[in-house]
């Protein structure tokens, strides 16, 4: 049995008469108590990041940089790894300011998913991506969020937020939202998503922010209203010409650690009277008049909501996270 399970690893998908052959032979040997404790090893062995069990599946969760090391591989073709990568969210924009998009999102989950990882023994080292930091007052943009890498598969971090007077957000794994503006006709443009293209697309665009309504310029009702942050399953929202600013853009539910969560929503945009709402996933609201932004969730890449009025500010980025899923039994 020893030299069965030393044989070399062979393709995803395919296997032989021979190895199932070994696997009948494996059961009998656990159901007579052959051997000391009646049991083979584990199919996978390996470290690194929180580890959890869902039923027959082993998950390793990154929240931050670390090694995912693999000391033993048992049997071919369980040498497969599922993987969600979610990149640090943008941060929201300042003064009128767009919400930060949500962090890059990248998952091959759940089997049989085209597309996962082979793996040997050896250490692979995991990066996750921090949020961006937030515009603290006009004319200061929200930075993007930073990358998270695995294998070496890249996901891209949230677009930073638009803010008056620099009013294009920044691109990203979802785009940033645009700033509104107190000058017609319109306001600036939300961010690129999925930059660099990926497919599937790790992301979203930003909304646009508003411009001021004709001949409305200053006056209450300008139409300043900023643009939501793109989120990893729809792009962000616009603002409109009564101050309204845009919603951040929804993440993606998943269920790779056996609880479903939703991940990489964007930040809603900012605005002087009614700010958009952070999208699901961990974006953060935006905000009127006075009060600061919302901060985007850490350990989902939410994005950071749009600041109000030029000295209010946006939110930071939340921080990204890496999830590795295998079959260890």
């Amino acid at each position: 049995m020893r030299d069965k399970l030393n044989q070399s690893l062979t393709v995803e998908g395919k296997s032989s008469n021979k190895k199932k052959s070994t696997r009948g032979r494996s059961f009998g040997y656990q159901v007579l108590g052959f051997g000391a404790g009646g049991s083979d090893p584990a199919l996978i062995e390996a470290t690194g990041g929180t580890i959890t069990c869902d039923g027959d599946f082993r998950v390793h969760t990154f929240t931050g940089p670390g090694t995912f090391c693999v000391s033993a591989i048992n049997t071919s073709p369980t040498n497969v790894i599922e993987y969600l990568i979610v990149a640090g969210g943008g941060g929201g924009g300042g003064g009128y300011g767009g919400g930060g998009g949500g962090g890059g999102y990248r998952e091959i989950f759940p089997s049989p998913a085209p597309g996962k990882v082979s793996i040997s023994v050896q250490g692979y080292p995991i990066t996750v991506g921090g949020g961006g930091a937030r515009g603290p007052s006009s004319p200061t943009r929200g930075t993007s969020g930073s990358v998270s890498t695995a294998f070496p598969i890249t996901s891209a971090g949230g677009g930073g937020g638009a803010t008056l007077f620099c009013v294009n957000a920044r691109s990203g794994g979802s785009g940033g939202g645009g700033s509104g503006l107190d000058v017609p006709p319109a306001g600036g443009s939300g961010g690129s998503g999925n930059d660099p293209p990926v497919s599937p697309p790790q992301g979203n665009d930003g909304g646009n922010g508003a411009g001021a309504l004709p001949g409305n310029r200053g006056g209450p009702g300008t139409g300043i209203g900023a643009g939501g942050g793109g989120g990893a399953n729809a792009v962000g929202g616009n603002g409109t010409g009564d101050s309204n600013a845009g919603n951040g853009g929804p993440g993606i539910p998943s269920g790779i650690t056996g609880t479903p969560t939703t991940r990489s929503g964007g930040g809603g945009g900012g605005s002087g009277s009614d700010p958009g709402a952070g999208g699901p996933g961990g974006g953060g609201s935006g905000t009127g008049n006075p009060s600061r932004a919302i901060d985007g969730t850490d350990g989902v890449g939410g994005g950071g909501g749009g600041g109000g009025t030029s000295t209010n500010g946006g939110g930071n980025g939340g921080s990204g996270v890496v999830i590795l899923r295998y079959k260890f039994r």
